[in-house]
């Protein structure tokens, strides 16, 4: 019994690790001729600073990773800017959560 914990805690414990590492940029892509997505990016480029600074998530800028993630955050039917939408009160807690993953914030 010794034995089948000395194996099986290690390689539970590089099962999480892995899951953690993979948790970043988890998001699904968005098309890149998507309308919504790039309206957000142009309306961001815009109307906010430094959306072309790197952000955590590889080959993304700040504005790519908050547009992405502002598009998977809404719900499947929005229509609207994204953008605006995180500037409204209904948009406040999707616009906290991208800016974290995005790290773009004051």
């Amino acid at each position: 019994m010794n034995s089948f914990f000395k194996i099986a805690l290690p390689a539970l414990a590089m099962l999480f690790a892995s899951n953690v590492a993979l948790a970043k940029g988890d998001y699904n892509n968005v098309p890149s001729e998507d309308p919504q997505f790039l309206a957000c990016k142009l309306y961001a480029a815009t109307k906010w600073e430094g959306g072309e600074e790197k952000s955590p998530i590889a080959g993304q800028t700040k504005a790519d990773a908050f547009c992405e993630c502002m598009w998977n955050e809404t719900p499947e039917d929005f229509k609207g800017s994204l953008a605006k939408f995180s500037e409204s009160e209904k948009g406040a807690s999707t616009n906290k959560t991208c800016e974290k993953y995005s790290n773009w914030h004051d």
